[in-house]
């Protein structure tokens, strides 16, 4: 049995005589201690989806199952979720160890049991240290620490995390992202994240949903969807990807558009030799980025129709690329993948 079920839930909001819809016809499984990530641009539909889960907001049409149960037109209170928002919401007035327990409070838990256990999560986020402090005396991954404490406590089936590092830095973003996972494989508690950020995505998530205009668009593994995409959309938002029609991939024998990532491009400078195995493609190189243990470089290619992006690894014998470098790109048939170009259909509004 699955966590959390969606069957062709769509969500409608009407405004002014006007219906909007922000969700259409989304069905998904997550399994039972499951990392998922609904992924995609602001406005896709994956943080509608998120509340309709945690019963923030109600679906116009489908049904939700959590642990087998069906809670579309359940309020939170009644659902066995709990939800971390990007803003930790704790309350400034409150110690941080009350902060953690205000659930049991709520409950009529007494004080001591309820301390006990708030101390026993507190020391699961290593910050047991904290606990007579009040959230304005820490940190923002400090905070962030303390709001999962406190989602947690209530022991629920699936905890909902709306961008809960939206806030914070880049660096401890990145260092964050490793604790949270290792702390759900702890925990074993499915877990459904959402995020706009392609590498928290793929460097926490068992698997990811995303979303573009309201409409689930593809459901992959985090290897699957970055190797596989299935449409032009989930190329380009999931990493960077260079989409070409067949017809300008020299020896294709393939129909329709197809993704090359710029990883899986050799470049060569300088104009072809008399022998070897010839380019696919010859060109100029018109623009260079330097990212540190890699140059991104934009080479103009008149046979594929438009600039190919090609990742170089400074630690080659390569020099660095320089604008106006004549370039000869090669990569191997098994690195153009095919995918569906279509345009996604727009909701209507």
């Amino acid at each position: 049995m699955a966590a959390v079920s969606l069957c062709d839930v769509s969500c409608v909001f009407r405004s002014a005589g006007k219906s909007v819809h922000a969700v259409a016809n989304v069905s998904l499984d997550v399994q039972g201690g499951e990392f998922f990530t609904l992924l995609g641009p602001s406005g896709s539909g994956k943080t509608t989806c998120l509340r309709m889960i945690g019963g923030f907001t109600l679906p116009s049409s489908g049904s939700i199952f959590i642990d087998g149960a069906e809670v579309s037109q359940h309020p939170p209170y009644l659902r066995p979720v709990n939800t971390v928002f990007q803003d930790y919401a704790l309350f400034p007035h409150m110690s941080i160890l009350d902060n953690v327990a205000y659930s049991l409070m709520v409950r009529g838990v007494d004080r001591s049991t309820r301390e006990r256990r708030a101390m026993t999560l507190l020391e699961m986020v290593q910050l047991p240290e904290v606990a007579q402090r009040k959230p304005a005396q820490l940190s923002g991954g400090q905070r962030q620490r303390i709001a999962l404490a406190r989602a947690l406590i209530s022991e629920p089936k699936v905890l909902l995390l709306d961008e809960p590092l939206g806030a914070l830095d880049l660096k401890l973003r990145e260092q964050m992202q490793g604790e949270l996972k290792s702390l759900q494989r702890k925990l074993g508690i499915t877990f459904i994240f959402v995020t706009h950020d392609q590498h928290e995505a793929l460097s926490m998530s068992d698997r990811i949903g995303v979303f573009n205009k309201g409409r689930l668009e593809q459901i992959a593994t985090p290897a699957d969807l970055y190797n596989r995409p299935a449409t032009r959309f989930v190329a380009e938002f999931v990493g960077t990807a260079n989409v070409l029609q067949s017809q300008h991939v020299p020896g294709s024998a393939r129909n329709g558009a197809v993704m090359i990532r710029p990883e899986q491009i050799r470049l060569e400078l300088g104009t072809p030799a008399s022998e070897g195995t010839p380019a696919r493609v010859l060109g100029v190189v018109r623009d260079v980025q330097f990212f540190g243990s890699f140059w991104r470089v934009s080479v103009q290619c008149p046979q594929a129709g438009e600039p190919l992006l090609v990742d170089v690894p400074v630690n080659t014998a390569l020099r660095a690329p320089q604008s106006g470098d004549a370039a000869q790109l090669f990569w191997d048939d098994a690195a153009a993948h095919p995918i569906e170009d279509a345009a996604v259909r727009a909701l209507p509004a």
